[in-house]
């Protein structure tokens, strides 16, 4: 083997491998000021993606049951409101995503706020309404409000403390109830992820030192209140005689953990930053005291 090509080649590759990390790195970086083209780019694409995916979510899920004059329904007792959580959740990271998007342009605060922002209530909004016109489902005012909520918790945060102390966040683990009713909660792990409630906990991850200045307390430590529920295989709407007595098995629990803000970590890579931007919106698995009522506390050593 000739060594001194095999190390001219190994550095020209390590020299290629750097130029494009510089480029993307680049490429990443918020301008620090307006750059129309970028600002073009982000709305352009946010309302073509959008659009496509409601295209493509009425001619695949909603296509296949009748349609309806618009209406709503009542469905929040459905799933110990597991599912409300589910719709604050993504409304507030789809709003901080639209509004870090923009960002990146060098838009200003206000746009961010007022267009980014406004991206993940207006895209919940337009399911909604998709909702209300199929005879299988119905508008929900529990959702409106929960969208509602988790835009305004992002923009509230921002108007009061230009941070994000307060961070939604998600974990799951697969459950038992799935097999039982695949139909209903997924037969896969990707349609479990999205559909079995039991295996799903949300969060609230409080970073400690942003309300804390002056603490020695680390910056990217968390604390994390969760919630979730276990026990459930039929939505309200489902229960029959022959299945009321499921009802008892459902409970509400309540988790108390500890948490990582990946944004508090410091680095000048905006390609760890972009790494880092899209996988806080999960929960650090940890160790967790879980609280469940009518039954005795437990410690998990981990919990996803």
């Amino acid at each position: 083997m000739d060594w001194k090509k095999a190390t001219r080649y190994l550095l020209l590759l390590g020299l290629q491998v750097s130029f494009s990390q510089n480029r993307i790195n680049t490429f990443l970086k918020p301008t620090d000021s307006l750059h129309l083209g970028r600002k073009q780019t982000v709305l352009i694409s946010e309302i073509a993606l959008g659009t496509a995916t409601l295209v493509g979510l009425n001619q695949l899920w909603y296509a296949d049951y009748p349609r309806s004059k618009f209406h709503f329904i009542n469905d929040n007792q459905e799933w110990l409101q597991m599912d409300k959580l589910g719709h604050g959740y993504s409304a507030y990271h789809l709003s901080r995503l639209g509004a870090e998007m923009l960002d990146w342009s060098g838009a200003s605060k206000s746009e961010q706020l007022y267009y980014g922002a406004g991206l993940g209530f207006t895209f919940l909004t337009a399911i909604e309404i998709l909702d209300g016109f199929s005879s299988q489902w119905g508008a929900s005012v529990g959702d409106i409000l929960a969208n509602t909520s988790g835009t305004a918790l992002y923009v509230t945060q921002e108007l009061l403390w230009d941070e994000q102390r307060i961070i939604p966040k998600f974990s799951f683990q697969p459950t038992k109830y799935a097999s039982q009713r695949p139909q209903v909660l997924g037969s896969t792990f990707t349609e479990q992820l999205l559909k079995d409630y039991n295996g799903q906990t949300y969060w609230l991850s409080i970073n400690l030192k942003s309300f804390a200045k002056h603490s020695k307390i680390p910056s990217w430590l968390n604390l994390a209140l969760g919630y979730g529920a276990d026990g459930m295989l039929y939505g309200n709407k489902d229960l029959t005689d022959s299945n009321l007595l499921l009802e008892e098995n459902k409970k509400r629990q309540f988790y108390l953990s500890l948490d990582v803000d990946l944004s508090k970590i410091k680095t000048k890579s905006h390609i760890l930053k972009t790494f880092f931007s899209v996988f806080n919106t999960l929960k650090i698995p940890a160790p967790a005291i879980e609280f469940t009522v009518n039954e005795h506390v437990r410690v998990h050593a981990i919990h996803f």
